[in-house]
């Protein structure tokens, strides 16, 4: 069973933080480990800056930047954390996704908890977002954190943010990223005694007449994904289908009311995906639950 002993979730006050460190806390808690929470002063963010016009005072602007960072980290933490948890309060001054992976890097994170925002349109996918660029360059799995649409937190504990994992999907399109993501999957589902289904999603599928063959053939590759002794002992099932994938994703995932999704990420910076979104990064922008990313 995979380790996980410190958690990194990147804060930047928004809504989708607020989720997303109520998911880092949840985690922390269940696996018992160190949990750092990191706010990145980004300057540019600040057009008053450039009316410093010394370096001293520009200097003592980023400074005063920082410290009301520290403060609102500070009070932010106090303000949603409720449990036994106690996180380590990290304010760093550049640019968010730079920031985030170097201390990530530098402290051995084993996941990344963030808050994804879901917005659509041709700036998002152009632009990209913090989440994506962190999401294809980290050194560990990142968790995309965005609005539930159905409630993950166990009975009566509400105050607590005790998200538990009953049902947990598995995409693959059978590369490395892909298995790297099915590890993790398994992991979890016998670490919450979860649920695991497994699903492939067929795109190019010539005729009619060859759909039932390619699906069988498909399911067979499933199932030869699974280990004998994880087919023995956790709950698991497997799903060939024929669509869009990202289409199909999100509706399996909602049908089934799955808690977690997890999928592999190519660490390329293509321009296609750059301008018109890979399939991953389309499921943490309109899918209903985290989304856990994984690259080789």
């Amino acid at each position: 069973m995979l380790e996980i002993k410190l958690i990194h979730c990147p804060i930047d006050f928004s809504e989708f933080s607020v989720r997303a460190y109520r998911h880092a806390l949840s985690l922390a808690e269940h696996y018992r480990s160190k949990l750092v929470v990191q706010h990145v002063v980004e300057v540019w963010r600040h057009p008053s800056a450039s009316f410093a016009v010394t370096a001293s005072l520009y200097d003592e602007y980023c400074r005063s930047l920082r410290g009301s960072g520290t403060e609102q980290l500070q009070e932010f933490v106090r303000n949603h954390t409720h449990n036994e948890v106690q996180p380590e309060l990290v304010v760093d001054e550049g640019m968010a996704p730079d920031s985030i992976l170097s201390l990530a890097q530098a402290q051995k994170s084993d996941l990344i908890v963030m808050g994804t925002h879901g917005r659509r349109g041709f700036d998002r996918l152009m632009l990209g977002s913090a989440t994506d660029r962190v999401m294809r360059r980290a050194p560990c799995p990142v968790m995309a954190v965005r609005e539930p649409t159905h409630d993950s937190i166990a009975a009566g504990q509400e105050r607590h943010y005790l998200h538990h994992l009953d049902r947990i999907l598995a995409c693959t399109d059978f590369s490395e990223d892909s298995d790297l993501a099915l590890t993790y999957a398994i992991s979890a589902a016998a670490e919450y005694d979860a649920e695991l289904t497994l699903l492939h999603v067929l795109e190019d599928v010539q005729s009619p007449a060859k759909t039932e063959a390619a699906i069988a053939a498909a399911t067979e590759q499933l199932d030869k994904l699974i280990p004998p002794e994880t087919r023995k002992t956790l709950k698991i099932k497997t799903v060939a289908c024929i669509g869009k994938p990202y289409r199909e994703i999100i509706r399996i995932a909602a049908e089934a009311q799955i808690d977690l999704v997890t999928m592999g990420v190519r660490g390329r910076g293509a321009l296609d995906l750059a301008v018109f979104g890979s399939t991953t990064y389309r499921v943490m922008q309109l899918g209903p639950c985290p989304v856990l990313a994984a690259h080789v």
